[in-house]
């Protein structure tokens, strides 16, 4: 299935200014129209090798499937195979670490978005987030699986002092831990010029909102030079961590066929 949006994608990821090696991963498909970024957990064994395979599972996962894709209630079945998708990193990362003593405890958070028609369909587990600039408004579009949103939502910690609570990276949800984990799935409608960045912790506990608008806004249109940019600030703040970031730039939207003859035809289909 071709997701048949004029899409533009650039991606990035570095070591950042303290750690010794990436634990981050991404990966981006044109073809398909999808891009998929994950961060091996801080503080756990082999989190290199968590965000690895969660990726390249899902990437597998999504390719096969995608290439099967037709027919009625497409998106329903496209939210059921990216869903599915990333519960299989979530079993083979869990199998990985009970055959391999030196992977015991390894993890990795990840974030999955799928263009397809007019629409985006995003599904995230973790801390690594997914925003959307549009006509000058930057909007973060996943919610954090970490304590500290628990405690916003719970009224128990101001939003603004979030960057600054001591357990700030401390996720409740992660692909790898639990048998029984579950992938937040939420469906986007595109616009004609929405850029789309997804990146891990390492970018977004280093950048506050004010700093992302005022790079995006003056790196222009070149996709590489905004990735480059927004990783060069990281660093500038301390890159306490690895840093990773994925653009899509949405071009010419397709054009639907409507009417009776559409739906005959989609219904036929």
């Amino acid at each position: 299935m071709a997701h048949k949006l004029e899409l533009e994608f650039a991606g990035k990821t570095d070591t950042g200014m303290v750690r010794s090696h990436n634990e981050d991963a991404i990966h981006i498909n044109p073809e398909y129209g999808f891009a998929i970024l994950a961060d091996g957990m801080g503080g756990y064994n082999a989190g290199e090798v968590a965000s690895s395979m969660a990726v390249e599972v899902t990437r597998q996962a999504l390719e096969t499937g995608l290439s099967h894709l037709s027919g009625r209630k497409r998106d329903q079945r496209l939210h059921q195979l990216v869903t599915e998708a990333i519960q299989r990193a979530n079993t083979a990362v869990i199998t990985a670490a009970q055959d391999n003593v030196q992977y015991d405890g390894m993890g990795t958070t990840i974030v999955a978005a799928l263009f397809h028609g007019n629409k985006l369909t995003v599904a995230h587990v973790g801390d690594s987030r997914a925003y959307r600039m549009r006509q000058g408004e930057l909007v973060q579009i996943t919610r954090d699986h970490s304590l500290v949103q628990e405690q916003i939502d719970a009224g128990l910690v101001d939003p603004a002092w979030a960057p600054y609570a001591q357990n700030r990276n401390l996720v409740t949800r992660a692909v790898g831990v639990d048998p029984g984990m579950q992938v937040e799935l939420h469906e986007h409608q595109v616009e004609e010029g929405d850029l789309y960045l997804i990146c891990s912790d390492g970018l977004s506990d280093m950048l506050g909102a004010n700093e992302f608008h005022e790079i995006i806004e003056k790196s222009g249109a070149e996709l590489p030079t905004l990735c480059e940019a927004l990783i060069q600030r990281a660093n500038a703040n301390g890159g306490h961590d690895n840093i990773s970031v994925i653009l899509a730039k949405v071009g010419r939207l397709p054009q639907l066929k409507s009417g009776i003859l559409s739906r005959l035809l989609h219904w036929k289909s």
